[in-house]
């Protein structure tokens, strides 16, 4: 069994307390999605560890410009609403969430611009000094 799948069953135990909340994970919906995510970020990872210089801000510049990274991170956030979005499918009774559920994909993503914007001009913000 994958981490995940422990992880995801460990949350549907406790979730058991609650009579009226079911939770039946739909991995057909969602793995896909997951392994993309980890996939984008496991390459990422990558490339900052091969990078020849020590520290997150000097290996970010070594492998990409700010709008590369600033792309990348937008990415990998919008991936994770993606996974968001389709966990909260999983809930039963769906109507409990069907309410805010198309409204948090849409936070998600748009915030996902702005903290993808802001996270890139800290970190490359003394590459410009």
């Amino acid at each position: 069994m994958s981490y995940a799948r422990q992880v995801d069953r460990e949350f549907v135990a406790r979730l058991e307390r609650f009579p009226l909340v079911r939770l039946r994970i739909r991995y057909e919906d969602i793995e896909p999605m997951r392994r993309r995510r980890m996939q984008h970020l496991l390459d990422a990872a990558a490339a900052l560890v091969r990078a020849p210089w020590r520290g997150i801000r000097p290996a970010a510049r070594a492998c990409y410009s700010r709008a590369e990274f600033e792309d990348l991170l937008r990415e990998h956030l919008r991936l994770y609403a993606a996974e968001v979005h389709a966990l909260g499918g999983s809930v039963r009774p769906a109507l409990l969430v069907a309410p805010v559920r198309e409204r948090l994909r849409a936070l998600m993503e748009s915030r996902a611009d702005s903290l993808a914007r802001d996270v890139a001009a800290l970190l490359y913000a003394a590459a410009m000094r």
